[in-house]
């Protein structure tokens, strides 16, 4: 069994700032690539950054300069930086991760229960 807990969403005013993280636990063997995902009310999930272990990053046009992807792979962990937040920001942020859980297996998609992400004044 694996789980990804997201946290770190909330309410935050145009320009501010938010951290989210996003733990993998339970069996897991190996993580390639791990992800930020969102959805807002109406549309479609769409990606938002992604970073595989070798920490190539990839952002979606709307977010570059903005927001900044990191992992840490010892803790299983990725996190997401949002800085300069702008009302169309506002979603339910998803983790994501392709991960293995032995040596064995093919690497299958994980997903978190998500965050939500409010930019409001």
């Amino acid at each position: 069994q694996v789980q990804l807990v997201e946290s770190g969403g909330g309410l935050v005013q145009p320009g501010g700032s938010l951290r989210l993280s996003c733990a993998a636990s339970g069996n897991i063997f190996s993580i390639y690539t791990m992800g930020w995902y969102r959805q807002a009310p109406g549309k479609q999930r769409e990606l938002v950054a992604t970073i595989t272990r070798g920490g190539s990053t990839n952002y979606a046009d709307s977010v570059k300069g903005r927001f900044t992807i990191s992992r840490d792979n010892a803790k299983n962990t990725v996190y997401l930086q949002m800085n300069s937040l702008k009302p169309e920001d506002t979603a339910v942020y998803y983790c994501n991760a392709d991960l293995s859980q032995d040596i064995y297996s093919d690497y299958v998609s994980s997903w978190g229960q998500g965050t939500q992400v409010t930019v409001s004044s």
